[in-house]
């Protein structure tokens, strides 16, 4: 008896992974986030080192140059330039920033009278490109003003000290992995991702697309359970989102390699260790999301309402990582809970923080459990004539 579910099980999954891997497009578009996610990941990661470590040019329209000459100075230190050095090819983009620095002619009368100076600095606030320039420039202004502040006490014999009351030391107990959390939560938050989209198209025509065909009506007049059905088909399409997450892992842990995160200070390296960790993590959320996609497409009319309805269930793995960094205390509930649960549990593993396998095991648990009562509420649906013919 066993042998004979076994075989017939097996019949099923040989029959779903056939028209799965039959589809080329289909297969193209699973494997997208697997190949976009390590693309994705290189270049912001360039981005960012590029703009903690580089400090390029401004040039900036500064009139009464003349009044503050050790302030044009201070200002060139930190690469700030005057406006008539900006190179040809940049000119028009520096032009229509329009960074304004206005120096009063009674800079240096002031400045010997020990009195405030009014210095103007006219920006687009509302640019996003003018944001890091213009906070730059004040930066320096404020550096450059608090030296002077600094020479007038000495010169009337009172120590700077005493303005720095209390004087903080900031230690970093970090580890050299947790330096790199951007690449950590890109990479979290495109695995999940890769979870739930790389078994869509194999989910969507499993269910919706079979029914369309007539092919799932002819396959439930056979002497087979509908569990073994769902079965399958859960197996087929939770394998593919399997495959996109390896080659999400194995495609970014490549491309990171060619990154020199030494500039920033911070170290990325997926271990065997780390990676069969986020295997354990990352499995159950493939039955599930495979499973959560063909319960939501059964329930879809036609194949085009399936693809419009299951679309939507991509925007969970991306919304729920998202709206938990905003929550600074966190209920205990959402370590147990799918997606949830294992995006707390990543976010542990790439800081580096000791994993805590019961919470894993137990948020892995759930995440099955909650997986098999959609099966069995699918078997349950599909035997009614409502749900196979899709009527209303």
């Amino acid at each position: 008896m066993i042998i004979s579910n076994m075989s017939q099980f097996n019949a099923l999954l040989g029959k779903e992974l056939k028209e799965a891997f039959r589809d080329k497009r289909a297969m193209m578009l699973a494997m997208m986030m697997a190949v976009m996610a390590p693309v994705m990941i290189f270049a912001m990661s360039k981005v960012m080192i590029k703009e903690a470590v580089e400090t390029p040019a401004i040039y900036l329209k500064i009139s009464g140059t003349e009044f503050a000459p050790k302030l044009i100075d201070a200002l060139n230190d930190e690469n700030i330039l005057l406006f008539s050095d900006v190179p040809s090819d940049k000119k028009t983009i520096w032009d229509e920033r329009n960074l304004t620095l206005t120096i009063p002619a009674s800079f240096n009368q002031d400045m010997l009278g020990g009195k405030t100076i009014e210095v103007y600095l006219s920006a687009d606030y509302s640019e996003k490109a003018n944001l890091s320039p213009v906070r730059r420039i004040k930066n320096t202004i404020n550096n450059y003003t608090r030296a002077i502040g600094y020479k007038r006490l000495l010169v009337r014999g009172i120590d700077v000290r005493l303005l720095q009351v209390v004087k903080i030391i900031e230690q970093d107990t970090s580890l050299p992995n947790s330096n790199a959390m951007i690449i950590s939560m890109m990479l979290g938050l495109y695995l999940l991702m890769a979870a739930f989209m790389s078994g869509l198209p194999v989910a969507i025509d499993a269910s919706a697309g079979e029914r369309e065909r007539n092919v799932l009506e002819m396959l439930l007049c056979q002497p087979v359970s509908t569990v073994k059905i769902v079965s399958a088909k859960l197996c087929c399409a939770s394998l593919i989102a399997c495959i996109g997450v390896l080659l999400t892992l194995s495609l970014t842990s490549f491309s990171v390699s060619f990154i020199d995160l030494t500039k920033i200070g911070a170290s990325f390296s997926l271990d065997t260790f780390t990676i069969s960790a986020l295997l354990l993590l990352l499995v159950p959320i493939c039955f599930f999301a495979s499973a959560l996609q063909l319960f939501v497409a059964f329930q879809s009319k036609n194949f085009k309402e399936a693809q419009s309805m299951v679309s939507m269930i991509i925007m969970l793995p991306a919304m729920v990582p998202v709206v938990m960094m905003f929550v600074d205390d966190k209920p205990k509930w959402l370590e147990w809970l799918p997606i949830s649960g294992q995006a707390l549990i990543m976010e542990d593993l790439f800081k580096g923080l000791p994993v805590s396998w019961s919470l894993m095991g137990f948020t892995g648990l759930v995440t099955l459990v909650m997986t098999i009562l959609l099966v069995l509420l699918m078997a349950n649906k599909l035997r009614s004539e409502t749900v196979v013919l899709a009527l209303s």
